[in-house]
């Protein structure tokens, strides 16, 4: 970033002032989101977005080696009091907050002080995976189906916020007014809503977005997880994005939607031939995948048979137990939940389908059954531990992601691991209740 960026980005920001102010903006909340999957942020005041912009805002790389429970760990690559990083804001993803008056948001990206990209930046990495999309001649839609159960307050136990039925509109009559705050926010944000329905668990719920850019998909999974926050605390209500709000329950998933295009055709309608080779590879590094997309203890609560977390390592044309479901015109990884880094996530899946369509790897026989009714479907890891020695000998992940991040990442997971040693099931489940 040199000077003449500087000043364009100032430029920039400055221009935005007059608008931001007559919408009664008072702050920026710049964020990222750290390696255990938790949304970070620094804020400016208004006047000071101009010089953020241009200058960053100052942020410790200590935030690498953050456990979810804000426990620091000392990573290989990372951590430390030494260092100062700078958070320069996305304008073109800057968006007034209808969920919390007088705020506006904006992901931001991580830059040295000099201006030259943090190789460990997360953000970064998913634009420079879209890159490496691109530079075969493939461009990718995304977007993130988020799920969520409301509980209520006054306690750190678990208690249903609605009594209504899984997928029963009674639920939605309980908080209707939630909801219709909630969906007004999302659309006064520009984000669109393909649709929002009561889950299968106790006081759940899921909205899926349209399909964006991968990068703007993930920041799109950021605004609507701290949306979906907002306003339920403005309701007087609180948010469980964990994969397991209580041990023995339905979790609550992240998965992931992606089709793939060339010169402007959808590749998944009719799944030609590239599409297959992409999901192939998908599929062959998908155990390695769920150190990303499924990287926290609680996961593996949610990733058993027989609750829709879709644990095995297989593909079925609209078979909702297999961990990739085929669609119509894209696919669906259901495996992964939302103590997931979004940008990781994305940049994971692109590095493993590039990988297939580069080997022309071949798939499997698609399954048409529920896979726990067969003898000898592969499962997904059935701990954190497994996934994380399947990421770290993925030789086609570490070299994507570059052994500072992978190394990192590692070092996070066994951080957790560590600090959770004795804990019981239920203990997980509580300690990671409220965090994400």
């Amino acid at each position: 970033m040199d000077s003449a960026e500087r000043d364009q980005r100032f430029e920039r920001a400055a221009e935005l002032f007059d608008g931001l102010n007559a919408r009664d903006v008072s702050v920026v909340a710049l964020t990222w989101v750290d390696n255990s999957g938790i949304t970070r942020t620094k804020s400016v005041p208004l006047r000071r977005l101009a010089h953020a912009a241009a200058h960053g805002v100052g942020s410790s790389p200590v935030f690498d080696v953050f456990l979810f429970d804000d426990w620091i760990i000392q990573g290989r690559f990372a951590g430390g009091p030494v260092g100062d990083l700078r958070l320069h804001p996305d304008l073109d993803r800057l968006t007034v907050l209808a969920g919390q008056p007088g705020w506006a948001w904006a992901p931001a990206d991580r830059h040295y002080q000099s201006g030259v990209p943090y190789p460990m930046d997360q953000r970064l990495q998913a634009r420079k995976a879209v890159r490496n999309l691109a530079s075969h001649g493939l461009t990718a839609q995304a977007g993130f189906e988020v799920e969520w159960c409301v509980g209520r307050t006054g306690t750190d136990d678990w208690v249903p916020a609605t009594s209504g039925s899984a997928y029963g509109h009674a639920r939605q009559v309980e908080v209707s007014d939630y909801c219709v705050d909630l969906l007004n926010a999302l659309d006064r944000q520009n984000v669109e809503v393909l649709q929002f329905h009561p889950e299968y668990a106790a006081g759940q719920f899921e909205v899926s977005t349209a399909p964006e850019d991968p990068v703007a998909a993930a920041d799109t999974a950021v605004l609507v997880k701290e949306t979906i926050r907002a306003v339920t605390v403005r309701h007087g209500m609180r948010p469980s994005f964990s994969p397991k709000v209580i041990n023995g329950g339905v979790g609550n998933g992240g998965h992931l939607h992606l089709s793939l295009w060339r010169d402007g055709t959808n590749l998944f309608d009719g799944f030609q031939e590239e599409a297959r080779h992409f999901s192939a590879g998908v599929l062959h590094h998908l155990r390695a995948l769920c150190a990303i997309g499924a990287p926290s203890l609680a996961s593996y609560l949610r990733l058993v048979p027989n609750t829709w977390a879709a644990p095995f390592v297989a593909w079925g044309e609209e078979n909702r137990e297999t961990a990739l479901r085929l669609i119509k015109d894209n696919l669906e990884i259901k495996c992964f939940d939302l103590t997931a880094n979004p940008y990781l996530v994305v940049a994971g899946v692109i590095a493993a389908g590039l990988d297939g369509i580069t080997a022309q790897a071949e798939l499997p026989e698609g399954l048409n059954v529920d896979p726990a009714l067969l003898d000898g479907v592969q499962r997904l890891p059935t701990s954190l531990g497994e996934a994380v020695e399947e990421f770290e000998k993925d030789a086609v992940l570490t070299e994507a992601f570059g052994q500072e991040l992978a190394g990192t990442i590692a070092d996070v997971r066994r951080g957790e691991m560590e600090r959770y040693k004795d804990a019981s099931p239920q203990g997980i489940a509580n300690v990671t209740r409220w965090r994400h």
